[in-house]
């Protein structure tokens, strides 16, 4: 059975009653995540963009958009919750199988699977046990091929999010759909060509762009091959096909009678994002939250701060003096001067006014980011940083992370995983729109439609819009330059 068979055929044959309830537990964990970041995300000014192109575009649909009173066609509403989702760079983020692997080659998995799920589920009004299952059949599928990929695929420039994001989507949906094990083999042929995403766009709108696309994607292959569109029956492992075209080839072992043994989900598993920045920024960023604490340092006791992590983290945080919220997400120094001047690093923090106010730029020209010989030579598999802070009366204040607040070893609580959640969904929803969506997460596979869960996702239609139209737009003309930045 080739790679692209095998995909298709565990896709198909796997049932509810087959996933083992440890797996659900946390899926429910990964899901209320994935809607609070995009509810967040909802608000960000990329996503205004594109929510308002599509109103203009579309005057009707079966889809909702989180964190609005829109609705659209399934795949522009997937298209719209994926940039969402990934509008902060808060959404969670897979570990690796090896040491061998570069952290930063893996995927973001749950936002392109949950956007598009979140819009064909609503369309096709799954049950919680059929959205579930789709969405741990999608995530398995993305995080497997991510983590078989060569990882030319992501140091050369793609960014592995919106190229694998899209198949996991489309095997959800194709599951959601319940097409059978060809079809689902013609969607992965379909969605795999889609495949696209440069990570010189990192610190744009253009990166949770990347996001939605490869939610719309999926949900655009699988409807296609649903109808009959056909593709190539063997995309994954061809000659000319995803795995040799996109990284010159993969190691079939991280995928051949891997899927669903264990499912990637329990291990090596998925980190849950502490904080709105780039995945590889967060040890440092827990260091240095704790270290100021713990010393009770403020700016003028800081003369420099060194931070040493491995050579593939400067190839992915590449702004030493960032200019906006975005680039600030992908900066070591401004994640360093921001903990350091407010000891904190959520929504707040990361805003166009903070990277540019006068304390910050000043404090982020005394951080420097290297390569720190002792951690290149433990390998890339994790963020291990080291900090050392200079202070002005001489002393040194050294410390070492290797993982962050949010990986399997350092675990968010349920309790904690609500808090997030209430912090990102307090943007757009009422408190009592927010709580009522933990609950039915909560217990999300009892659910016999998801329809309450929607009804609470754009329960800030009170919030956010007066009067809509009979399609659910709203009825004032929305202005893109009006929302925050």
């Amino acid at each position: 059975m080739g790679l692209t068979q095998e995909v298709a055929h565990f896709v198909a044959r796997t049932h509810y009653r087959d996933i083992p309830k440890e797996v659900v537990q946390l899926a429910r964990g990964f899901i209320l995540d994935g809607l609070g970041v995009a509810l967040a995300g909802s608000t960000d000014e990329c996503s205004r963009i594109v929510q308002a192109q599509i109103r203009q575009m579309y005057g009707r649909g079966e889809s909702s958009i989180v964190g609005t009173a829109l609705v659209a066609p399934a795949p522009k509403a997937a298209l719209a919750n994926g940039v969402a989702g990934h509008a902060m760079d808060y959404d969670d983020t897979q570990l690796s199988t090896s040491k061998e692997a570069v952290y930063g080659l893996l995927t973001h998995p749950t936002t392109p699977v949950l956007a598009a799920l979140l819009a064909i589920g609503e369309k096709e009004r799954s049950s919680g046990e059929e959205f579930v299952l789709a969405y741990l059949l999608g995530v398995e599928v993305e995080c497997r091929i991510a983590d078989a990929i060569n990882p030319r695929h992501y140091q050369s420039g793609f960014h592995s999010t919106a190229t694998m994001g899209g198949i996991g989507a489309a095997m959800a949906v194709g599951k959601i759909l319940r097409v059978n094990e060809g079809k689902l083999i013609q969607t992965l042929g379909i969605v795999a060509s889609m495949a696209s995403g440069l990570r010189e766009n990192f610190g744009t709108m253009t990166k949770p762009l990347h996001a939605g696309r490869a939610a719309e994607n999926g949900v655009t292959a699988a409807l296609l091959a649903r109808d009959g569109f056909t593709a190539a029956a063997n995309i994954l492992e061809a000659r000319r096909g995803f795995f040799n075209a996109m990284a010159g080839g993969c190691d079939e072992s991280k995928i051949t009678g891997r899927l669903g043994s264990p499912y990637f989900m329990k291990e090596p598993g998925i980190s849950i994002k502490p904080y709105p920045s780039g995945s590889l920024s967060h040890p440092a960023q827990d260091l240095i939250l704790d270290l100021v604490k713990q010393h009770d340092l403020s700016a003028d006791d800081v003369d420099h701060i060194d931070v040493g992590t491995n050579s593939n983290v400067p190839n992915a945080l590449i702004y030493p003096m960032p200019k906006t919220a975005l680039e600030g997400k992908f900066s070591i120094p401004f994640c360093m001067a921001i903990a350091v001047l407010e000891r904190k690093a959520g929504i707040a923090q990361f805003q166009n006014r903070k990277v540019r106010d006068k304390k910050v730029v000043a404090l982020m020209k005394r951080v420097t980011l290297y390569v720190d010989d002792e951690l290149e030579k433990l390998g890339y598999d994790q963020v291990r940083s080291r900090i050392r802070i200079r202070l002005k009366n001489g002393r040194v204040i050294e410390g070492r992370y290797d993982v962050a607040r949010g990986h399997p070893e350092k675990p968010m609580s349920w309790a904690e995983l609500g808090d997030k959640f209430r912090d990102c969904a307090g943007l757009v929803l009422a408190d009592k729109d927010a709580e009522t969506a933990i609950q039915l997460v909560a217990h999300i596979e009892e659910l016999k439609s998801l329809s309450p869960l929607f009804r609470a996702l754009t329960g800030a239609r009170a919030k956010s819009v007066r009067k809509t139209g009979s399609s659910g737009f709203p009825v004032k003309k929305y202005s893109p330059r009006r929302t925050r930045s």
